[in-house]
């Protein structure tokens, strides 16, 4: 195999796999903020998803890996893209397999791209990163134009609220799912009381708590992430406020339940299907719990899929070039944890469904009826 070339995996983390010319060995990093707002993200990526990697990897290529750690915790938005730490990170590792942090992963395709670097993101959903004509980008993530319409489906023909409150933390993620979830309901002539972003990481809601009161407001959608979801929850609750909540996959967390305790119960969120519950995977759930790691997570299974498909095109091309491990991927698609997967021209999958659960207080999620 050449050993010339470089590929990323991005997403909710970065993990990053590099191996040098001539050598055996791949390097794996898991690259994101270690602390902060959200630093479970990246334990979980780490712990959960990471671990276990080598009992889905092909008997050849991918025999030999050990674990880098890559700490990044320099915010990123559109305007402030992680070049320098990103260029670092491709310069130490040479050649590369990584899982960015969420967040930073559409600026910091523009850095792979120019690079010549194959980005394979498990975790980013924003339509938008694969609609600027970039030949390296690819996911194993399904969109946020395919779990909108799912959320905006099962409110209008299942919850059926009167008065809806749309709400989101003003970042591209939780604003995107907000407005196709608004774009939906608004179609069918629901009431959208009001349409509103709150700060990322606030605490407080004591005046968001009080205006749903006001308003006579019966159901809330959150565009964002559960540390948010999680308080918001919390003091609702505990003013007797007994409205019904829904978010995206970013709020099905196991630490949304920590923070807001017996409130999380009945939340609604959509999220992938629960692959932990194939039988064809039962080696893989029986493993990541005899390490205590929770194998119910969508990502868990989502990243693994990444990684084999990437695994499977090293293996059928015999070329670690990005542009032949894309082309093969497109062209043959790749079996994997989360079924059989195939990709459009665009490196999005054709066919991901997204479906509607019911979180429970102990952290666990039952398909919602």
């Amino acid at each position: 195999m050449k050993r010339n070339a470089k590929t990323i995996i991005a997403g909710m983390i970065a993990l990053a796999i590099s191996h040098t010319a001539m050598a055996d060995d791949i390097k794996v990093a898991v690259v994101g903020a270690m602390s902060g707002r959200l630093p479970s993200g990246a334990i979980w990526n780490l712990t959960a998803r990471v671990r276990r990697l080598k009992t889905l990897m092909p008997k050849g290529e991918l025999k030999a890996i050990s674990w880098w750690a890559w700490n990044m915790t320099t915010p990123a938005t559109r305007n402030k893209p992680l070049r320098s730490p990103t260029k670092s990170l491709t310069t130490a590792l040479n050649t590369l397999l990584v899982i960015c942090v969420l967040l930073s992963t559409q600026p910091a395709s523009d850095i792979y791209e120019d690079e010549g670097i194959l980005m394979i993101s498990p975790g980013a959903t924003n339509p938008e990163l694969t609609q600027r004509g970039y030949q390296h980008i690819m996911r194993t993530a399904g969109l946020d134009s395919s779990q909108g319409p799912t959320a905006a489906k099962y409110i209008l023909e299942t919850v059926k609220p009167q008065r809806i409150a749309i709400i989101h933390d003003k970042q591209q993620y939780g604003e995107g799912l907000a407005r196709s979830v608004q774009d939906g309901l608004k179609a069918a002539n629901a009431n959208v009381v009001f349409f509103d972003g709150i700060t990322a990481g606030e605490k407080d809601f004591s005046a968001l708590i009080a205006r749903l009161k006001k308003e006579n407001i019966d159901f809330v959608y959150y565009g964002g992430y559960y540390p948010e979801m999680g308080q918001m929850l919390r003091q609702a609750r505990s003013v007797g406020l007994k409205t019904q909540f829904m978010g995206p996959e970013g709020v099905g967390n196991a630490s949304l339940s920590n923070i807001a305790g017996d409130a999380a119960e009945g939340m609604l969120v959509t999220m992938p299907k629960r692959y932990d519950q194939d039988p064809a995977n039962q080696g893989i759930v029986d493993a990541l719990k005899a390490d205590k790691k929770d194998p119910s997570g969508p990502y868990v299974w989502i990243t693994y899929a990444a990684v084999q498909s990437l695994a499977t095109a090293l293996e059928r091309t015999g070329s670690d070039e990005p542009l032949a491990l894309v082309k093969d991927l497109k062209a043959n698609g790749a079996n994997t944890v989360i079924g059989p997967l195939n990709w459009d021209e665009k490196g999005d999958l054709k066919g991901f469904d997204f479906g509607v659960f019911q979180w429970h207080a102990d952290g666990s999620s039952t398909a919602a009826k």
